[in-house]
């Protein structure tokens, strides 16, 4: 009998491309609830408690909501793809490539928070010189970003696309998280085993979909003896073995005369850089991925699959 997954959220952005890459398979059981009916309680806490995987597609009140509609209900387990959970002790981070042992964690769960976008380029250039002893935990680390405009879901979405939209966005690219207190600096901080928490400066460009995240560093601060190419083999040991993060050569990266933010648009892998001159010293590290692909709704299909070959 194929495991039914329930989509508490469906006809969100987020949702309806979890829906898509999910269209064709047959090893599965989607659960829906007809979008007239999406705000019917008792549907929906019956869909919640009849799935084998509920993956949510909520604001993080709804997805803390929906929780407790399951929290008895051991023969659920929960994919949480809003900021509810992120850092919660109880409940597993939904990046398989984090650490060697983070798909086993995945794959046991009963409890998986998705990654957010942002954060899943940051820590994917982070995480693995914190493990290797290359970045100090109290570096002044800082994350500069671009997104495409679909990560603000339906509202930015006609923001961008309708002109007559009454909050509409002309500009072609645009900074926010002016304060310094985007919510996911947390998620940053915890998962990149920082101490300090990274200056986080995120913006939206006129495209769909894709992103850019950038980490520039001093080598000087770093440990002793860090180079580019040390920092760029911590990064290749890391990721070794693996089919959906990719680091890109450094012969290959010193050819490229751009980074374009949409080449991995409607795709589920990422790629990471490290880009410098030898021998000077600052390094750019840098992410590239899709921000609804391996940064939200390829993840949570990527979360599901390991959890269903448990």
């Amino acid at each position: 009998m194929a495991p039914k997954i329930f989509i508490d959220g469906e006809h969100g952005t987020t949702g309806l491309q979890i829906r898509t890459r999910m269209a064709d398979r047959r090893d599965v059981e989607l659960l829906s609830i007809p979008e007239a009916e999406r705000r019917n309680p008792a549907m929906r806490e019956d869909m919640l408690n009849n799935a084998d995987i509920a993956i949510l597609c909520l604001p993080d009140d709804a997805s803390k909501e929906a929780v407790k509609m399951v929290a008895a209900n051991n023969n659920v387990r929960v994919i949480d793809t809003s900021t509810a959970f992120r850092i919660h002790p109880d409940w597993a981070y939904g990046f398989a490539e984090m650490d060697s042992h983070q798909a086993d964690k995945i794959k046991s769960a009963r409890f998986v928070a998705n990654p957010g976008c942002y954060p899943t380029g940051a820590i994917g250039l982070i995480r693995p010189l914190r493990a290797a002893g290359i970045l100090p935990a109290d570096y002044p680390v800082t994350v500069n970003a671009v997104s495409g405009y679909t990560g603000g879901g339906k509202q930015m979405i006609a923001q961008m696309e309708n002109p007559d939209h009454q909050d509409a966005i002309s500009a072609p690219h645009f900074l926010y998280g002016l304060p310094l207190t985007h919510k996911h600096v947390p998620e940053m901080t915890t998962h990149g085993l920082l101490d300090r928490a990274p200056i986080f400066s995120p913006s939206v460009g006129r495209f769909a979909q894709g992103m850019i995240v950038q980490v520039p560093l001093y080598l000087g601060d770093l440990a002793e003896g860090a180079t580019l190419e040390s920092l760029h083999a911590a990064l290749t040991a890391h990721y070794s073995g693996q089919d959906i993060v990719q680091v890109i050569p450094l012969e290959e990266s010193r050819s490229l005369p751009r980074v374009d933010a949409v080449e991995l648009a409607g795709k589920d892998t990422m790629k990471l850089f490290v880009f410098g001159t030898p021998g000077a010293a600052q390094v750019n590290l840098v992410a590239l991925l899709d921000n609804l692909g391996k940064g939200a709704s390829g993840a949570a299909v990527q979360n599901m699959d390991l959890m269903l070959s448990a």
